[in-house]
């Protein structure tokens, strides 16, 4: 299924349009035709022209724009979150040590090498976004032995790759900004409509020296409208001001920053500098599950520095800033007529219309729309709009995912979400075993000349490298896309093997609801939470 043969229909509920003027319908319809919102209107007053035959369905909720979620390491979210032990200074610190090895970098390596997994991977973090009410995310990049280097084609928008004129793309970058490069990095920054670049992730001076590396040696600033700093934890005051007086933005992710660091960006001074910023939920080996749940640490924090933001402000985050952040503002990120329909639907329409959203649970979610199209919800009314999907369970509540694409990516294909969860959790329990299978030279079978390599494909794993450790599939394949050498350079890292290193792991559950307990348990445990955060959390879900 795709937006053009999408059927028209209309969804009525409360609807909260995060237009300019934050506009709140009590009563009203969103009428959707072709992926477009055609109109939002109140109960009572005409229907658009060509929906004189159609009868709103009543979903018995709070229609929302989609969720746009700006920072997510999307390929290692099937991971459990690690224990941090101690507090850092910069991200360097954690990157490098052996438990990072041994529990993010070696399992990751092990299944986006194994046949098998990538596609695994890619459904099951995916279903993951749907559940937590994301319709936007950075992308997953994918590597084949034949040069091709890509984005997956899924159900979730890409912002790294959209091919679509209204939405243009964005650029990441990981790896910090040399001053020596400064000027270079500004000239991308002047192609570019949008670059989401860890900046100045940790709190000691070296992190900020980060964000100095783009001064100029005349003083200017490598800044642009373009540019999106993700994390700015070690940001001061007069950082904000220069990021803000160039155009510049910010992209918090406050779960990870505050387990890591035991510290976030100073939101109070990014507000009073009147800083654009997003929301990102980082990744799960940091704790973060989806953006709602991270829009709920943002809550807490934001109240325990005395209410810096409101609660339509932090939403705002997810929707019509973010949609600014990428220059997708005439498109998305707020329910009007000729924008995309992407829309998210939570249970209930009493109450506080803001925070509703901030204090649902993922159960609580009763629909999610992508371009028109119905993509996981409850059973009843995907039933209504989508008659031919999965069956899953969300947290032991039935819901309904539909998986149909007319141009669905060929990687992934017609693998559903149960097949996808069962070969995970038989990976991460033999994590070793997979590890040794790498580490073994493979017999190279006799191929015809005339004959067609096979085609395989790679997760292009996009955290960064410690010394002498690929993360990326840097195989040496010739101009035929026949291995040179054997795989075990895959896998190969300045210390122990990785079979020798690897223990099984849990697989990350899909949502919070699915495992709360053991979910909150750990957050209690980690020495970096505030105690308001600990404390606070539970209340929230």
């Amino acid at each position: 299924m795709d937006p053009l043969s999408a059927p028209r229909y209309a969804l009525q509920g409360r609807v909260v349009t995060m237009d300019a003027d934050f506009s709140v319908l009590d009563r009203a319809a969103v009428y959707v035709d072709r992926g477009r919102i055609v109109g939002v209107i109140p109960a009572g007053a005409p229907v658009p022209t060509g929906f004189e035959d159609v009868t709103p369905i009543e979903t018995r909720g709070t229609i929302y724009p989609g969720l746009i979620d700006l920072h997510n390491h999307l390929s290692y979210n099937i991971l459990p979150p690690l224990e941090v032990l101690e507090q850092f200074t910069n991200r360097d610190q954690w990157s490098t040590g052996p438990e990072y090895r041994k529990k993010v970098t070696g399992p990751m390596r092990v299944l986006s090498q194994t046949p098998g997994f990538v596609e695994a991977i890619v459904r099951y973090v995916e279903a993951k976004l749907l559940l937590g009410g994301v319709t936007t995310s950075q992308g997953i990049s994918l590597s084949s032995n034949m040069g091709i280097t890509r984005y997956y084609r899924g159900l979730i928008r890409n912002v790294e790759q959209t091919d679509e004129a209204d939405l243009p793309e964005a650029g990441t970058r990981i790896p910090d900004v040399d001053a020596r490069e400064a000027d270079k990095f500004l000239a991308r920054l002047k192609k570019s409509s949008c670059l989401l670049l860890h900046l100045s992730e940790g709190t000691d001076e070296r992190a900020r020296q980060h964000f100095e590396a783009l001064r100029l040696p005349d003083g200017a600033w490598a800044i642009t409208p373009e540019l999106a700093g993700i994390h700015c934890v070690a940001l001061t005051s007069t950082d904000y001001d220069a990021l803000q007086a160039n155009g510049g933005a910010m992209i918090w992710s406050p779960l990870s920053n505050l387990m890591l660091y035991g510290k976030t960006a100073d939101i109070a001074a990014a507000k009073a500098q009147g800083l654009r910023m997003g929301i990102g939920s980082d990744w799960s080996p940091s704790g973060s599950k989806n953006l709602l749940g991270e829009l709920k640490v943002a809550r807490l924090v934001s109240a325990a520095l005395g209410g810096v933001f409101a609660d339509r402000d932090l939403l705002a985050m997810a929707t019509r800033n973010a949609a600014e952040i990428l220059k997708w503002h005439q498109t998305l990120g707020s329910l009007e007529a000729g924008k995309r329909a992407d829309l998210l639907v939570v249970e209930g329409s009493d109450g506080d219309p803001y925070a509703s959203l901030l204090e649902a649970r993922e159960t609580a979610i009763r629909l999610v729309v992508i371009d028109g199209v119905p993509r996981y919800g409850r059973v009843r009314l995907m039933g209504r709009l989508a008659p031919e999907t999965e069956r899953i369970q969300a947290a032991g509540k039935p819901r309904s995912l539909n998986l149909a694409q007319e141009n669905a990516d060929p990687v992934v294909a017609g693998l559903t979400l149960s097949e996808a969860t069962g070969r995970l959790q038989d990976g991460l329990e033999r994590l070793r075993e997979l590890a040794l299978e790498l580490e073994q030279p493979r017999r190279r079978g006799i191929r015809a000349l005339d004959a067609e390599p096979e085609q395989r494909w790679f997760l292009v794993l996009d955290h960064e490298e410690p010394a002498g450790v690929a993360l990326r599939p840097h195989l040496p394949f010739g101009p035929r896309g026949l291995p040179t050498g054997d795989i075990r350079v895959m896998v190969r890292a300045p210390t122990a093997p990785l079979s020798q290193v690897l223990e099984p792991l849990e697989l990350d559950s899909l949502t919070v609801a699915a495992g709360k307990d053991a979910y909150l348990e750990g957050l209690a445990r980690q020495p970096n939470l505030p105690e308001y955060i600990k404390s606070g959390l539970p209340r929230l879900y």
